[in-house]
């Protein structure tokens, strides 16, 4: 319950900086200006673009179904909202204390396609129902490689717990057993700790795994190249073409919280979660320093740092790769989804459960 009180302010004020960090970014690729009259540098652009959608009148066509068209904003928001619940923000900050914590994010954040196949109907428009079938095409087959990514990772951790995976990537898991009653699952670690913990490094196969997990959190969150639902030159703006003002920016708000959400759970799989990447090197200890005793301010601090830093940093790569690559046809997509994402991710499979067996 903490953990949702603390992510909904912090997820309002990072749309908001990542709505102007991406016109920053998508200028400086395109040798553009970006937006620079509203505020100093155009930092209040955003803020002003807020204020706008919320004075916009809600318009609900004569036709749509008023019921679900009102509702599947929010069912979209709900769905990716309730995935913070389980995110462990540091080693004293566990999210909800869930031992399949895994299995439920994924299963929960799976059902955006419900909220989308609602927003498309009820429009009673061609267009948004022709952005709802790509949709819920797109949603369903990335969903079968990254499904199968998170398995590779569940594989060499042997658990589901989102919390106990980070303890494994941290030098805390040689003590875990003992400070929290949490089983070490066989797990052999090194007093180096830092980044020569991290899953990653740990398994090299696994830089492959993170690969296809990227590609596919792309496609799960709607984004370029993968942004056919709402392919603006081809079909006015997908799903939610009839949506205006704070509804709009609701879908949004669920668009940008989905791209953190993805970030967050690829750092905490594969890149140490909330565990610092400097190692313990001599006297000074650094990795101790800069993750602190757990349950301890420092611990929160630093912990919180550590990933949201690594997972903002995984959002500024999604969003060079919108604006470096060109959008994918829909054949393109699947093929990408069926013929190679889903096939190497079976083959990577079978290959870190053969090292599993033989290393241990």
């Amino acid at each position: 319950m903490t953990t949702v009180i603390f992510i909904l302010p912090f997820l309002l004020i990072y749309t908001v900086l990542a709505t102007y960090a991406e016109r920053k970014i998508a200028a400086f690729i395109q040798d553009r200006m970006g937006p620079m009259e509203v505020g100093y540098y155009g930092l209040a652009q955003s803020i002003a673009d807020l204020l706008k959608l919320i004075q916009k009148e809600d318009i609900v066509t004569d036709k749509a179904d008023r019921t679900l068209f009102r509702i599947a904003p929010i069912v979209i928001f709900t769905t990716v909202f309730a995935g913070f619940a389980v995110i462990p923000l540091s080693a004293g900050w566990n999210g909800a204390p869930i031992s399949t914590g895994l299995f439920f994010l994924l299963a929960i954040v799976s059902l955006d396609v419900i909220g989308i196949v609602m927003a498309g109907w009820s429009s009673n428009n061609k267009y948004s129902m022709m952005g709802t079938m790509r949709s819920a095409a797109q949603l369903i087959s990335y969903e079968v490689p990254l499904g199968l990514c998170v398995v590779c990772v569940c594989m060499l951790s042997q658990t589901l717990d989102l919390q106990q995976i980070s303890y494994q990537q941290s030098t805390l898991s040689t003590e875990q057993e003992f400070l929290f009653g949490i089983p070490a699952t066989g797990i052999q670690t090194n007093n180096i700790g830092g980044f020569f913990l991290w899953n990653i490094f740990r398994m090299p196969l696994l830089a492959v795994v993170w690969v296809i997990f990227f590609i596919s959190s792309l496609a799960e969150s709607n984004r370029a190249p993968f942004d056919l639902p709402e392919a603006e030159s081809e079909i006015v703006a997908g799903f939610q073409t009839e949506y205006s003002g704070f509804r709009w920016a609701i879908i949004m708000l669920a668009e940008y919280g989905m791209m953190l959400l993805v970030s967050i759970l690829g750092a905490i799989l594969f890149f140490g979660s909330w565990s610092s990447p400097l190692p313990n090197i001599g006297a000074l200890k650094l990795g101790d320093w800069t993750n602190g005793a757990p349950g301890s301010v420092a611990s929160f601090v630093w912990g919180t740092f550590w990933l949201l830093s690594k997972s903002l940093f995984f959002i500024c790569l999604q969003m060079w790769v919108r604006w470096t690559f060109p959008r994918l046809r829909v054949d393109q997509l699947m093929s990408l989804s069926w013929k190679y994402l889903t096939p190497i991710s079976l083959l990577l499979i079978i290959a870190i459960g053969t090292w599993k067996l033989i290393f241990g």
